[in-house]
């Protein structure tokens, strides 16, 4: 992986969870970012679970990063938690700081954001409520951001929280909507993709052994274990770290142009990407959607940067 000399400046924001865990790291040891802030949003557990979460993370790999916390709950709902991170949202990590929750996410973006205006790429790979957020607070806001890198959705594939609803849209369905429908760059890494790509315990067992792959190791084996009982996967899915990874090698990407909505009323479709597929149909792209990624580059470029 080539290491860029003018690095590109970045927002995480973030819900720390075991592949957002993988994802961080993959961008704050790839060389390529200048990282901002990490902003924690409630999604894979609490707040306050999140944030220590993605406390321990910086810490771990000894980078000065500004942690800021933000929404505990989503727009208009009950915050719903994922499992298959476990109760802490991180299981596997030796967590024992009680991080200070700032509570300030959304005007750190908003302010990192008009300080650089159209230079920050915000990755975005939880529950979107603080963007949306942001978005409702400063309304001219999307016109300075870069791009917006997503993992959420899911286009063809089946749901991983009802059966049609990718899990951080499915959250926070509103703010997904208010994202969706605000014109700035939009980057998609659905479902659809994220499920081909799969790395198993023996891949990170060959990595040379230093505290923070150790890390890794003990909490891959609480991630698979948790995807095995609640998907049916058969290794560690690799959803946020290939939106992460996008900003590092977007020419592995395959992108389409679509026109998604959010179902926000729906009884059973709670959450769903829902793609203007009629032929006839005039349509208004709002959103560049992988289709195709190139799994074994990832994969070697991802192993070789956590070494």
């Amino acid at each position: 992986m080539n290491k860029r000399k003018i690095k590109i400046p970045i927002i995480i924001d973030t819900d720390p969870g075991h592949d957002d865990a993988l994802a961080i790291m993959l961008l704050e040891k790839s060389g390529v970012a200048d990282i901002k802030a990490v902003t924690t949003v409630a999604g894979n557990s609490t707040i306050q679970n999140v944030t220590n979460n993605a406390r321990y993370i910086l810490d771990l790999l000894g980078v000065s990063t500004p942690l800021f916390s933000g929404s505990s709950k989503p727009i208009k709902r009950k915050l719903v938690q994922a499992v298959v991170h476990g109760k802490s949202g991180l299981d596997g990590a030796k967590i024992k700081k009680r991080e200070k929750l700032t509570g300030d996410a959304v005007e750190k973006i908003i302010s990192i954001v008009r300080e650089n205006p159209r230079e920050i790429s915000i990755v975005a790979i939880g529950p979107e409520t603080n963007l949306a957020k942001a978005f409702i607070r400063d309304p001219k806001l999307p016109s300075l951001i870069k791009q917006l890198v997503i993992m959420g959705g899911a286009i063809s594939a089946p749901g991983n929280k009802n059966r049609v609803a990718e899990f951080n849209v499915f959250v926070d369905p509103e703010a997904a909507d208010i994202v969706f429908k605000t014109a700035v760059k939009k980057v998609l890494i659905p479902l659809d993709v994220c499920n081909d790509i799969v790395l198993r315990k023996t891949d990170f067992e060959k990595l040379k052994k230093t505290l923070l792959t150790e890390s890794v190791l003990r909490m891959m084996d609480k991630y698979i274990y948790g995807l095995s009982v609640n998907e049916k996967a058969n290794g560690a899915l690799m959803y946020d770290p290939l939106a992460a990874y996008y900003l590092i090698n977007p020419s592995a990407y395959k992108l389409q142009p679509m026109d998604i909505r959010i179902e926000t009323a729906g009884e059973i479709t709670r959450g769903m990407t829902v793609v203007e597929r009629r032929t006839w149909a005039q349509k208004n792209p709002n959103v560049l959607v992988a289709t195709k990624i190139d799994g074994g580059v990832f994969k070697k470029d991802f192993l070789r940067t956590l070494q």
